[in-house]
């Protein structure tokens, strides 16, 4: 009962320093692209023959002749409503822009997360186990490279090794043009293989982060009072290293999939532009090309919340699985 009333308590106080974070990231959304030297609606019309009416009725209809108060006001008003503005680019609604390049995103990512985690999780348990062993070193060695190389070169290499020179795979998109008329298999195969690149380059990435956290987190463990009890029992390590050590050492890493999973929009614009994913890291690189300061608020404002969002669930579930962060916040 009072490990749940904690629990309660603890979730309450993250939903209101959450809440708050989440009114300052808008405000500051807001103000940035205001401050921004230029003006949004003349960077529109680069002709100087465009008459000074047109501009006045452009800069009306995007509410940017009204006072900077009141813009913001109406700024949050909509925002509630889910209207993030007009595309100055596509001139669509922003929302259904994201929305749009949203499902190639989350696709890409969760591919390149599940399968970055479980590589990860093991190879960094099985290099804790060895801890001091030739393996141990290898496996340390290629993970803190794969982790400190940039995604965008390892994706330049790929590309350039298995597209350009080999013809393996695409130089870039998400389907060949012509292949909505096949069978449905067909597509699912031809999504695959232009997703294949993008997907080993972020895998790479992140399976080094996850190998080197979890490793760390295993030797903390290892050193605890209770894998000493375990041996001393009598049980096989490979129980102890499954049942006992593994399942306190990945509190890290449920704490580190949250905050990927937060940045997956930001964390990608680097592989899906080199790859020309059509995803929202590529949409937000569109956005500053095409100066769509409405569409690039919008992606800023998507990103914010998703890293805000994340970090509130790695902090509950980092409270549910370990009691003692409860009591220290």
């Amino acid at each position: 009962m009072f490990k749940l009333a904690g629990l309660k308590k603890f979730i309450l106080k993250k939903t209101i320093s959450t809440l708050i974070t989440l009114f300052a990231v808008i405000t500051i959304n807001f103000i940035i692209f205001r401050v921004m030297p230029g003006n949004p609606v003349h960077m529109m019309f680069t002709d100087p023959r465009v008459s000074k009416e047109n501009i006045d009725v452009m800069m009306k209809r995007f509410g940017l002749d009204k006072p900077l108060w009141m813009q913001y006001f109406i700024y949050v008003r909509e925002l509630f409503i889910g209207n993030l503005g007009i595309s100055f680019w596509k001139n669509v609604p922003v929302i259904d822009v994201i929305l749009g390049r949203l499902p190639q995103t989350i696709i890409l990512l969760s591919f390149a997360i599940l399968l970055s985690t479980v590589a990860g999780v093991f190879l960094g348990a099985y290099a804790a186990w060895k801890r001091g062993s030739k393996i141990d070193a290898s496996i340390l060695t290629v993970s803190l490279v794969t982790y400190s190389v940039p995604s965008f070169w390892v994706g330049i290499l790929l590309l350039i090794t298995f597209s350009y020179w080999l013809g393996l795979f695409p130089l870039g998109g998400i389907t060949t043009p012509g292949i909505a008329s096949a069978p449905l298999l067909d597509q699912i195969i031809d999504y695959l293989w232009h997703m294949a690149l993008p997907l080993i380059t972020l895998f790479f990435y992140y399976t080094g982060g996850y190998v080197l956290i979890m490793r760390n987190a295993m030797l903390d463990v290892l050193g605890e009072d209770y894998i000493t009890t375990a041996y001393a029992k009598g049980l096989k390590e490979t129980v102890i290293m499954r049942k006992h050590a593994m399942r306190n050492a990945l509190l890290p890493v449920a704490t580190i999939t949250a905050l990927n999973i937060g940045w997956m929009i930001a964390g990608v614009v680097e592989v899906e532009v080199v790859f020309a994913w059509p995803g929202l890291g590529k949409l937000m690189y569109d956005a500053i090309m095409q100066r769509d300061y409405p569409l690039l608020q919008g992606v800023f404002l998507f990103i914010a919340i998703s890293v805000i969002l994340a970090n509130f669930l790695a902090d509950v579930i980092y409270g549910y699985l370990d009691p003692r962060v409860r009591e220290e916040k």
